[in-house]
């Protein structure tokens, strides 16, 4: 049986968070493994996000979670890290670059990496495609302001979105028309009846917020959709990250 997720110190790379930290879940067995950079929703490192690194790793991966809050949580983190997404650069960036090197650096890893995200996450798996990863997979991910120039060199990309999310209508339809147009391997898919945060396993967030998330962008969990999404995501990362 696998371990429990465990959170972890992150060695880091110029401009990245002081002290980063992350969740690490590793496989069952002696590996080597691919691994898997995953970028957590806006809400930070909560419980639904740990499981999805534990199943990430019991679909075969290194999976490691830096916390992009890690110098002050949500609150205080949060603009910074929305500003870096928007410009595509900044210590949000070096926090992913931190974890892609030190997956990289095991042992037990392949030294084929993927980045994988949710929400804000899911955004910065688009930006960060073209930084050296071997798939990306983007889950209800806001696009790039210029999109094709951001994704221009990206590589192969998974991504799947939910119709009933109002925060991003067009979405899917206008990546994956970007991704066509760049010659880059794509499959991107959207939900009719899923809206935002469509693979979570419960709703997340201050339970405040919950009420008004699920009203204006449908968020919250879609098992069918779900089941389809991950169906993709694991086949697309089996055939490009091997």
């Amino acid at each position: 049986m696998p371990a429990d997720p465990q959170t972890v110190d992150i060695p880091t790379i110029r401009g990245a968070s002081p002290g980063l930290t992350g969740v690490l879940a590793v496989p069952a067995g002696t590996g080597p493994w691919p691994g898997v950079v995953i970028v957590h929703e806006a809400f930070g490192v909560n419980g639904v996000m740990r499981r999805q690194a534990q199943r990430m790793a019991d679909a075969g991966y290194l999976a490691l979670m830096p916390d992009l809050f890690t110098n002050g949580g949500a609150r205080k983190c949060l603009s910074e890290t929305f500003r870096a997404l928007t410009a595509g650069e900044g210590k949000a960036f070096a926090d992913i670059e931190s974890a892609r090197q030190a997956l990289i650096a095991r042992d037990d890893c392949t030294g084929e990496v993927g980045v994988l995200g949710f929400c804000m996450g899911g955004g910065f798996a688009l930006a960060a495609a073209a930084k050296g990863f071997g798939a990306a997979s983007a889950n209800y991910g806001r696009l790039p302001k210029d999109i094709d120039a951001a994704l221009s060199g990206a590589c192969p990309i998974v991504g799947s979105y939910g119709a009933k999310d109002a925060s991003l209508k067009g979405a899917a339809r206008r990546l994956d028309e970007s991704l066509a147009r760049l010659g880059i391997v794509h499959d991107v898919k959207e939900y009719p009846e899923a809206g935002h945060a469509f693979l979570n396993d419960e709703e997340s967030g201050p339970p405040i917020l919950r009420f008004a998330l699920k009203r204006i962008i449908g968020a919250g969990p879609n098992a069918d959709a779900a089941v389809d999404a991950w169906r993709r995501i694991d086949a697309f990362f089996a055939e490009h990250l091997t």
